[in-house]
């Protein structure tokens, strides 16, 4: 696991919106999509439509709505980034 994802994982302990995850990473969107998407490949992260529902349309990488999402680390993903 890289620095940028080690850094991401940190502010996905609890559900956060694109925009606040964005904001608290100070990241260029391109940045941002490319390690949330990387780090769900993985299965470290859910991506949810709201907070109780899992999007499931992760395919095209360019047609995922984004600034729509919210996000959230998964068990495996708490459990790598801690280092277990």
């Amino acid at each position: 696991m890289n620095e940028q994802e080690i850094d991401l994982l940190d502010e996905l302990y609890f559900v956060q919106s694109y925009k606040d995850l964005k904001s608290a990473l100070d990241w260029k969107d391109e940045d941002v999509q490319k390690h949330l998407f990387s780090l769900n490949q993985k299965e470290y992260i859910k991506m949810l439509i709201n907070h109780d529902e899992e999007y499931d349309g992760i395919k095209d990488f360019d047609k995922i709505p984004w600034k729509d999402l919210y996000f959230l680390a998964t068990k495996k993903g708490l459990m790598e980034h801690n280092g277990f």
